[in-house]
């Protein structure tokens, strides 16, 4: 009954394993956007172009995987060099006191109404400031490509930056508090 029971119990585990498969992102192909409103009158848009998703991908349900996406603010490009120098300092993401910024999944939900969207929940440490945050997941189909697969994902969002006490210095009327934010990465199973 022993080896029975320890026989059911390896092939259980053997079954979890193999129903998991983890993504990781192509750095070539992968960024974070961002999107504020200036006067009142403006988009501004910059990207942070050092950006990784990893999805702990499970194959039964999707909906039980774990997301993890990290961002380099010292990587902003916004195409103006003072202003990115200016977005890096103490102002702003002060980059040399907190170099990372980092999302991790809590629940994921699939859409009612369309089978590749999905509510994505988690916390966001920006700014040395842990926050819940609720984002919007698009799977975008995947394709082969040098004979691997290649997934792409797209992550939507909205935040405020008061939340996490970037640009306090900064009103309202003269730059935005909300910030849109959008993901866009191409990931291979690692």
């Amino acid at each position: 009954m022993k080896k029975i029971f320890s026989l059911v119990a390896v092939m259980l585990f053997t079954l979890s394993i193999t129903a998991q498969k983890v993504l990781v992102s192509d750095a070539a192909h992968s960024r974070i956007q961002f999107s504020v409103i200036h006067l009142g009158i403006n988009d501004i848009t910059g990207n942070m172009d050092k950006a990784a998703l990893t999805i702990n991908a499970d194959e039964k349900s999707f909906e039980n995987s774990t997301l993890t996406f990290e961002a380099d603010p010292s990587s902003i490009n916004t195409h103006i060099e003072a202003r990115d120098n200016h977005l890096k300092s103490a102002d702003f993401f002060d980059v040399a006191t907190y170099p990372t910024m980092v999302f991790s999944s809590t629940s994921l939900k699939r859409s009612a109404t369309n089978k590749n969207y999905y509510e994505l929940n988690g916390n966001l440490l920006l700014h040395g400031v842990t926050k819940p945050v609720t984002l919007t997941l698009i799977y975008r189909g995947s394709t082969l490509n040098n004979k691997k697969t290649t997934h792409g994902y797209q992550v939507l969002g909205t935040i405020k930056r008061s939340d996490f006490g970037v640009g306090s210095k900064f009103p309202e009327a003269m730059i935005s508090d909300l910030v849109r934010i959008k993901g866009d990465f191409e990931l291979t199973e690692k």
